[in-house]
């Protein structure tokens, strides 16, 4: 159990009562003979939870939005006039970002981006590159020389967790694709030495994801700070920026028990003085930990059968839709919700199959035996018509979903304002 937890309103979910009137605005909207299967995001409980990040952060501090867990416009919207910039991770990123919010800061980091892609980033003006290798580095110097235009850059760079424990996604301390290896930092200075048109402005670390305790990341924003201390002095650089990434964790398992981000800012500041760092911007990039109470993914129950002595749910949509169980390999939080219609076909006339006080594992529409959500639950009370409310569906989902497998139509997407 991750320590040093506790409950917050907004980040547990959307209450029931708020999804049950969504529900009810989506039906008054949709054909009768239409079961239901939608996003539901609250944009209100959003803005007031990154309103809540962002004002408890230290004031040498950023908080940018990592777009990649959640690139709705309404989401952008909703976050644009609260965080301090946005953080692309691909040129199709870079391109939604500018295209909905062009007055918003951006900074585009990531593996193997393409020429064209860091081109457009130049022309664009962003920010900050973040550059992943020193062939990214070479080409990015290669560009500024040929357009006469200058770039702020950032290097990321993976080091040595020296001991500190690891989280179950780790993307640096070890052999990954991602940042440069320290051994090269001082060929990455020399090629920015001989390239006057790139600025060094800091480096970049982000090492884990799914960082659920306070204090292990404490320690991990800790080893940051020494090591851009360390390297400063070492190659007499004079940076005013770092960025420690992002990565707080949702716990899916226990979604009650969250990530104690006032905590953790005290924590933080602390260090900051500690190490003599207030005149340094410290910068984050956080999505899950952003959107993930925020949404949620409702699916109208469309059978329920006995199969080898399993009861299964079958209800409309799935992981084609929904990939964040499969992705995360984890039984994902629900909810059941009373329908209030029930289907009224030929087929269901006289069908009262229901479940009470039984295990069921739930399932989608897909043919294949991978479309489950969550397996062997226990399940109160169930009939035909009722909805399946997956809770914490506001990060990594429909965006990462394999959205037209087998040509199934798309989830409602409703938004709630107030």
């Amino acid at each position: 159990m991750p320590t040093n937890t506790q409950t917050s309103p907004a980040q547990v979910g959307i209450n029931r009562a708020r999804i049950a009137q969504a529900i009810d605005t989506i039906l008054a909207g949709q054909a009768p003979d239409t079961q239901v299967c939608a996003y539901i995001y609250d944009l209100q409980g959003l803005e007031a939870h990154a309103r809540h990040l962002v004002a408890a952060l230290p004031d040498n501090c950023e908080f940018y939005y990592a777009a990649k867990a959640n690139p709705e416009a309404r989401i952008l919207a909703t976050l644009a006039p609260v965080v301090h910039g946005f953080e692309a991770a691909s040129g199709g990123e870079l391109d939604w970002l500018h295209a909905c919010h062009p007055e918003m800061p951006l900074i585009f980091g990531g593996p193997g981006k393409l020429i064209s892609e860091l081109s457009r980033a130049i022309d664009l003006g962003i920010e900050a590159i973040h550059v992943e290798s020193l062939t990214e580095l070479r080409r990015l110097a290669a560009l500024c020389a040929q357009k006469q235009a200058s770039c702020r850059i950032l290097l990321r760079m993976n080091i040595s967790l020296e001991g500190i424990a690891q989280t179950r996604l780790t993307m640096g301390g070890k052999p990954t694709p991602f940042g440069i290896d320290a051994e090269d930092l001082g060929a990455a200075i020399d090629i920015i030495a001989a390239a006057p048109q790139l600025t060094l402005a800091g480096f970049h670390f982000h090492l884990m994801s799914h960082q659920l305790d306070v204090q292990r990341h404490l320690a991990l924003i800790a080893l940051y700070f020494a090591t851009f201390k360390r390297w400063c002095r070492e190659y007499c650089l004079d940076l005013g920026l770092l960025n420690v990434g992002g990565g707080i964790g949702v716990d899916y398992a226990n979604p009650e028990q969250v990530f104690d981000w006032p905590a953790f800012c005290a924590g933080l500041a602390r260090l900051i003085e500690e190490a003599q760092l207030t005149g340094v911007k410290i910068r984050f990039e956080c999505g899950r930990f952003v959107t993930a109470a925020a949404g949620c993914y409702v699916m109208e129950v469309l059978d329920i059968k006995k199969n080898h002595g399993e009861w299964f749910v079958i209800a409309h949509g799935g992981t084609h839709h929904f990939r964040t169980p499969a992705a995360q390999n984890h039984d994902h939080p629900f909810m059941v919700l009373p329908g209030v219609r029930r289907r009224q076909s030929t087929e269901t006339e006289g069908d009262d199959t229901r479940l009470v006080r039984q295990q069921a594992t739930l399932v989608g529409q897909l043919c294949t035996p991978k479309d489950v959500l969550a397996r062997r639950q226990h399940i109160e009370a169930l009939q035909l018509g009722d909805y399946l409310v997956f809770t914490h569906a506001g990060a990594y989902a429909w965006n990462i979903s394999h959205q037209h497998f087998l040509m199934h139509a798309p989830p409602v997407m409703h938004f709630i304002e107030s």
